[in-house]
């Protein structure tokens, strides 16, 4: 069983949805990213999302993008990203990450190359945002090999065919995207977001995590009711651009509401009991 799929499991017994929180890995410089990986693991992150920064991140907001930038002011690559991960893994065998990004900085080093070195660095799974699963089956294949979760975004619109294709192809978990647009844009709509849920839960057998528009304790509540998953993004990188001259004040700031985050979602859940 891989880490994702245990960490969803201790999760499920205990009767609490997964905090996965997201970074750009090397933003606002590298040396900040290893220290916060583990501040927001004992802030209460249950796995962890580590953005690979990319010259056209075109799913993300000007948030993200902004913080692509300054990774990439530091040429941040791919290989940089993979050692971040292997120091962290020096003192957290146990925390799941998870690689965000585009496929070609993956092209750059070849599916196998990449799939093994991922794996020999300690990542989990991989979510290429541009890689659709009607193309996948090479990349698939090379990720499998290596033991990494694939995990694909579903959205409102996604048709019934390529749902199928995710539930297929994918492991790990889904993400589900509860916004049309880009990252940090919009406001949730939760009836909406729960109906949906419960029609993808009829077609994929797999945890399901929510992303987009959750800006708050608030938010982060509401979607622990009613997902297996929380993914948190752009309201913490906006945090570490206002602090990005103080590793100390954007520890402080990101540690403070990933555990606002996790209160309120633990209080969603044991309220719904």
């Amino acid at each position: 069983m891989s880490r994702i799929a245990s960490r969803f499991a201790e999760l499920r017994a205990a009767n609490r949805a997964a905090l996965i929180p997201y970074i750009t890995a090397g933003d606002p410089n590298p040396g900040v990213t290893v220290g916060l990986m583990h501040h927001l693991v004992a802030q209460g992150a249950d796995l962890l999302e580590l953005g690979v920064p990319f010259s056209d991140p075109m799913a993300d907001g000007p948030v993200i993008q902004r913080a692509t930038e300054r990774a990439l002011a530091h040429h941040v690559s791919m290989h940089d990203v993979l050692r971040m991960v292997s120091e962290f893994r020096t003192m957290d065998a146990a925390t799941p990450v998870i690689l965000m990004g585009y496929l070609n900085p993956i092209e750059v080093l070849g599916y196998e190359a990449f799939a093994r070195e991922a794996a020999a660095a300690g990542v989990d799974g991989v979510l290429t945002v541009d890689m659709p699963p009607e193309e996948a089956t090479s990349y698939n294949d090379a990720l499998r090999a290596a033991g990494l979760d694939r995990i694909f975004l579903v959205s409102p619109t996604t048709p019934a065919r390529r749902v199928q294709s995710i539930a297929r192809q994918g492991s790990g978990f889904v993400y589900y995207v509860s916004l049309k647009g880009v990252t940090g844009s919009a406001s949730l709509d939760v009836a909406d977001v729960e109906h949906h849920l419960a029609a993808l839960r009829g077609q994929i057998d797999m945890p399901l995590g929510v992303g987009f528009g959750i800006r708050d304790a608030r938010t982060a509540g509401q979607m622990a009711a009613i997902a297996d998953a929380v993914v948190v993004g752009s309201v913490l990188v906006n945090l570490i651009e206002q602090h990005r001259d103080d590793a100390s004040a954007i520890r402080q700031a990101v540690g403070a509401l990933v555990a606002e985050m996790r209160a309120a979602m633990n209080n969603a859940r044991s309220s719904g009991e």
